[in-house]
């Protein structure tokens, strides 16, 4: 019979051998997981524990939290809640360099405090800012690549998906997460705005005719800044509801559906009952996918516990003679490359559980580490070969623009992400400072 331990390395290259075939993700860890686990225990016992942890996976309460923030997010879609994100961030820059591009990322830090997909919110303002983008002569790779960056920061900024995800993993507190995300997330989209600024100025390719549209008075400015009020008000609810621990993050999900499906009624969005329908429906799709992502992922996590790999590899790591800090860059090297070729959810069920014994070992924060994991996945989420932002946006543009420019124009953001996460190394209370006021 195999050893535990070699049962898990075979774990491990099977889940990558499925992905290398195109297997869907969620089907890769359970096949993976149930071939493992077939060698530890016979069929009827591996049978019985992916019965198990198919059940128990997605029985916990905090698991309602994510098909409710995707329903906040599709009736906030739907509402137009990105556009009025976008009309109101462009009153701000107009007469900026790069205009459109900063507002995008602005818009879209907007967006992402009602909306936890960082993939809708690239799908949506590509439909929104490329159009624009176009009609002011931006180069294509710049700016497909400006909105599939900025659209990352739907995960970062609270509520995000893959805090949740995280914390289930990690058993830490989705709330603190939340708020730890906020700083780091509004400095992104800074340190993004600031490049466009100096890369306009230095090479005149980028925008290739004179960007020029009609300045606004400062009655415009204030009429598009207060017509994003439902973003202000939903933002304002949710996380004061957090802060004063009036909700759970799962009843602020819900609290701002029923918020958002109501803003709409009297608005008109949703005066007919297909306009609800649609946005369920898109939501259940969406949810029925995850799911099953979270099934297998939550099970593969638990095979590889069994095979004692979290354990042996904790023990291992704690002998070596280095010092912590080369062992937290190493974690994200590892991080880094695995967001190159997986999405963010299968990283965190294969690292996680062998990576969280290590950190807290080292007295590393678990709340601080969520941000630093996000940030990599935010980054492995627009850096080839899988680049989901990069997908996302190309199913909704024109053929003329391909996958190679969209992944040229990334690039420079890629730098700007790597900037912002060292900061987030070095100076862990950027992260921190929230959740450790306000909590």
């Amino acid at each position: 019979m195999l050893e535990l331990s070699t049962i898990g390395i075979i774990c491990i290259g099977l889940l990558l051998f499925f992905i290398a075939l195109s297997v869907p993700i969620g089907v890769s860890f359970i096949a993976s997981g149930l071939i493992s686990t077939y060698l530890i225990f016979g069929f009827e016992r591996s049978i019985a524990l992916l019965m198990g942890a198919s059940f128990y996976s997605i029985a916990s309460p905090s698991w309602v939290a994510i098909p409710l923030y995707i329903l906040l997010g599709a009736f906030a879609a739907r509402a137009g809640f990105a556009t009025r994100a976008f009309r109101s961030a462009d009153a701000l820059t107009r007469g900026i360099p790069g205009s459109v591009a900063i507002t995008t990322c602005f818009a879209c830090a907007g967006f992402g405090a009602i909306s936890g997909s960082s993939i809708a919110a690239t799908a949506i303002f590509g439909k929104l800012a490329l159009p624009e983008m176009t009609k002011l002569g931006y180069d294509k790779s710049f700016s497909v690549g400006t909105i599939a960056s900025a659209g990352t920061f739907a995960s970062m900024i609270p509520p995000s998906m893959m805090f949740i995800i995280y914390a289930l993993f990690t058993r830490t507190s989705v709330a603190k997460l939340f708020f730890a995300g906020i700083i780091p997330g509004l400095i992104t989209a800074v340190v993004y705005s600031i490049s466009i600024i100096y890369r306009v100025k230095t090479n005149d390719k980028l925008i290739i005719n004179t960007e020029v549209r009609p300045k606004l008075n400062f009655s415009e400015k204030i009429k598009a800044l207060v017509s994003s009020w439902p973003i202000y008000l939903l933002a304002f609810i949710m996380l004061g509801g957090l802060y004063k621990g009036y909700f759970t993050p799962t009843e602020a999900a819900a609290v701002g559906s029923i918020l958002v499906l109501i803003i709409g009624w009297v608005e008109g969005s949703f005066r007919k009952f297909s306009d609800v329908a649609g946005a369920l429906r898109e939501s259940a799709n969406t949810t029925s996918m995850l799911f099953l992502i979270n099934i297998g992922a939550m099970y593969y996590s638990r095979v590889l516990t069994l095979s004692r790999i979290p354990i042996n590899v904790t023990e291992w790591v704690g002998g070596l003679d280095v010092a912590p800090i080369v062992i937290l860059l190493f974690i994200c090297v590892i991080f880094f490359i695995l967001g190159m070729i997986m999405v963010p959810i299968g990283i965190y069920a294969m690292i996680l559980p062998i990576i969280i014994p290590i950190l807290t070992s080292f007295n590393y924060d678990l709340i601080w580490f969520g941000v630093i994991a996000l940030k990599l996945t935010e980054i492995g989420a627009v850096t080839p070969p899988v680049g989901l932002n990069v997908y996302a946006i190309k199913g909704v543009i024109s053929k003329d623009i391909s996958v190679v420019d969209i992944f040229k124009g990334v690039w420079p953001y890629v730098w700007c992400d790597l900037a912002v996460l060292a900061l987030l190394i070095i100076f862990p209370q950027i992260s921190l400072f929230l959740p450790n006021l306000m909590m």
